[in-house]
């Protein structure tokens, strides 16, 4: 169904963080921090991945989503809604179908048989395609899915995401120069908001996330000498 309600910025994402605590799908550790995919460590991660098994929060956020991409990109501005391997692949469908389009997903790599595809479904030529995904942290991991669906013929200048790092300065210009535009509904500094206005972590916690999130790289040099 096409949401005709549209909620202040603000509000949403107020809203939108408040869910993710609410699920535990944010995670601050300061005493033992993640590593991620690059091995850089941090005191803070969020699991997008777990709103798929909330049936109302996936709904809202998808409302949310949806009034956010029409109101920044244009109303009758897509033709095709991809979804990117492999957590984009549920949010994109449920895009899909809040915004009446059809549905496709990227993969990461051509399958390496069969078609050797990297588009499944139908996407055509000229086709204005939206790729959605869970998150986006430096937005570097975008630009492949972005040049598949280039690849097609048809035109790819947007990226939709619940959840945006928003710590990373370059994110919006490595996005930016590849001719691509962010729509978000929350970020970390949202997210750290709500947390203290909830109790849900203690103070000191917050107080090493918040230095962490304001300069992610003195943070991990401090920790390395002590």
């Amino acid at each position: 169904m096409i949401p005709t309600g549209f909620p202040a910025k603000q509000e949403m994402a107020r809203l939108s963080a408040r869910m993710l605590l609410e699920i535990g799908a944010v995670k601050f550790n300061a005493t033992e921090p993640f590593i991620f995919a690059s091995g850089l460590a941090a005191p803070v991660y969020v699991d997008c991945r777990a709103l798929i098994s909330y049936p109302r929060i996936r709904a809202t956020l998808m409302d949310f989503l949806a009034c956010t991409v029409m109101r920044e990109a244009g109303f009758e501005a897509f033709d095709n809604v991809a979804g990117g391997e492999t957590a984009g692949i549920p949010f994109g469908a449920w895009m899909a179908e809040r915004l009446a389009l059809p549905m496709t997903y990227v993969r990461k790599k051509p399958k390496g048989y069969g078609r050797n595809a990297r588009i499944e479904g139908v996407m055509t030529e000229g086709q204005r395609v939206l790729l959605v995904e869970d998150l986006t942290t430096d937005g570097g991991s975008k630009l492949s899915f972005v040049d598949a669906i280039r690849e097609t013929g048809a035109t790819c200048g947007h990226t939709a995401v619940i959840f945006y790092y928003g710590i990373f300065p370059e994110t919006l210009k490595t996005l930016g120069d590849h001719g691509v535009a962010l729509h978000h509904l929350c970020t970390w500094w949202d997210v750290l908001e709500e947390a203290r206005d909830s109790g849900a972590f203690d103070a000191e916690t917050l107080r090493e996330v918040e230095s962490f999130l304001r300069a992610p790289d003195v943070w991990r040099a401090a920790r390395a000498k002590g």
